[in-house]
């Protein structure tokens, strides 16, 4: 899950705890940045839902993760992080956006990893050899399930762990 980290409206927080709560109830993880903003939401949402956060802080201290991360891996990497958040996700679920939330879409499409978003960046290439776009749905719970059915690696697949 990706967005902003601070100055979010409150709708895109809602949409952001509901997507969040929609990636647990799907059985899957959520992976973010680990910070404010929509990854606190998302976070809430999912740990309301019994479901395993993973945040990549930029920073050095595990102290920075928002109160409902569970794994806390500090990166050292300030915004660089934003590639590993990407890597790290089988699909992108985009909420709101700044500049950092755009790197995250971009460097997603860049690495095949498919973008879904709910009030965000309408990004499409402008030259058709380059892959991918942004998948834009207007329900946050309709965009995890978009998610997860264009997922790299969708939960119980092959590459599932018991």
């Amino acid at each position: 899950m990706v967005g902003p980290g601070s100055g979010v409206p409150a709708a895109a927080l809602g949409a952001a705890e509901e997507a969040g709560s929609a990636v647990a109830a799907a059985g899957a993880g959520l992976v973010c940045g680990g910070l404010g903003g929509v990854m606190e939401a998302a976070c809430r949402g999912a740990r309301s839902g019994g479901g395993l956060t993973l945040g990549l802080l930029p920073g050095t201290s595990r102290d920075d993760a928002n109160g409902w991360v569970v794994v806390a891996v500090p990166t050292g990497l300030g915004e660089a992080r934003n590639a590993l958040v990407v890597r790290a996700a089988d699909a992108v679920v985009a909420i709101g956006g700044g500049w950092g939330t755009l790197s995250e879409i971009a460097l997603a499409l860049k690495g095949g990893v498919p973008v879904v978003g709910v009030g965000t960046w309408d990004v499409e290439p402008p030259d058709a050899g380059l892959p991918g776009r942004v998948v834009p749905v207007d329900d946050p719970r309709a965009a995890v399930a978009e998610a997860l059915r264009l997922a790299v690696r969708p939960p119980g697949g092959p590459d599932a762990r018991p």
